[in-house]
């Protein structure tokens, strides 16, 4: 199939692109190169996509003139462009026109799309609020900028499946962690901070806070499989992660395990719109796509602590 990812040159956006084009789909990514985080990252992961003949276009899908630049002969569409998590420097601007704007004209491109068989909108658990151990019926209470405008988003694309303009689902993931990780995250300044002897910054209060950490690989293989799946996905809200539950002070304790040191620890001021706890509820998952994540904590971060070190590994040697 002749597939768009938005957000291509992103942790799971590029993700996705690998599986995609290993399964013989032809990719078609298109992404902005904010510099929400270093835009050297998402460099590194489009020339890596573009080495496979992946073609990506750098535009905005705040502004119509994407449209032009994007065949309509689409047979689906990934939507995993987003303004992400909730840092300081983001202002609810950002979350409004990168969330809620750019989502609602990429539908308007989308409903141009003669052949389009499924629109995928690439969601997030903080949509539901504080704290969050539910299936996808619970109502929601999102407590920052960010879930506000995922959940705004998501209602715009199912929308249109309501109305029976194009068919589409939204799953919902589940603290996605992993090689190509935004640096930002928390594997990925644990890790650092491990390797390099840094403190790592800790908001206070969260050493308690507990997660469903989801290795990509378990979300590659959940995204992928609503391919084949459209009549049963249609109309749907599907959680995606996994039902382990750890805590900040475990995922700590694992870094260090593995790294053979100790991580010193920088007390920073509390953190508006942080979850409290964010436990997957996966059982529609199981029974619409036979989802079951397999990859534990320890297995999911030594692949990425071994990429890490090879990235960093490769940098030295081309100096």
């Amino acid at each position: 199939m002749k597939i768009l990812i938005t957000g291509i040159a992103g942790f799971i956006g590029s993700h996705l692109a690998d599986r995609l084009h290993l399964l013989g789909h032809e990719i078609l990514g298109i992404d902005n190169f904010s510099a929400y985080y270093n835009i050297g990252f998402k460099k590194e992961n489009a020339q890596h996509l573009k080495s496979f003949g992946i073609q990506i276009i750098e535009d905005d899908l705040r502004s119509e003139d994407f449209k032009s630049k994007l065949p309509l002969n689409l047979d689906y569409i990934f939507h995993c462009a987003a303004q992400p998590g909730i840092a300081k420097t983001s202002t609810f601007e950002d979350y409004l026109s990168n969330n809620i704007v750019a989502t609602n004209n990429l539908i308007s491109f989308a409903e141009q799309c003669p052949n389009l068989k499924f629109f995928i909108n690439i969601g997030t658990s903080s949509i539901y609020g504080a704290e969050v151990s539910c299936s996808e019926n619970e109502v929601t209470k999102p407590i920052s900028n960010y879930g506000i405008t995922k959940l705004a988003a998501e209602q715009l694309v199912l929308l249109q499946s309501r109305r029976g303009f194009f068919q589409a689902c939204s799953l919902r993931l589940y603290s996605v962690y992993g090689s190509r990780e935004r640096p930002d995250k928390m594997f990925s300044q644990l890790i650092d901070c491990a390797i390099n002897k840094k403190a790592f910054p800790l908001f206070k209060g969260s050493l308690e806070h507990q997660r469903s950490f989801t290795h990509i690989k378990d979300i590659i293989d959940g995204i992928i499989s609503v391919i084949g799946n459209e009549e049963k996905c249609d109309g749907h809200i599907i959680n995606l992660g996994t039902t382990q539950e750890y805590s900040t002070k475990q995922a700590i304790k694992i870094v260090e395990d593995l790294l053979s040191t100790r991580i010193h620890i920088q007390e920073e001021p509390p953190r508006p719109g942080d979850q409290i706890r964010t436990k997957a509820v996966i059982d529609k998952a199981q029974y619409l796509l036979n989802y079951h994540p397999s990859i534990g904590l320890r297995e999911g971060v030594l692949e990425q602590i071994n990429w890490m070190k090879n990235k960093n590994n490769e940098k030295k040697m081309s100096k």
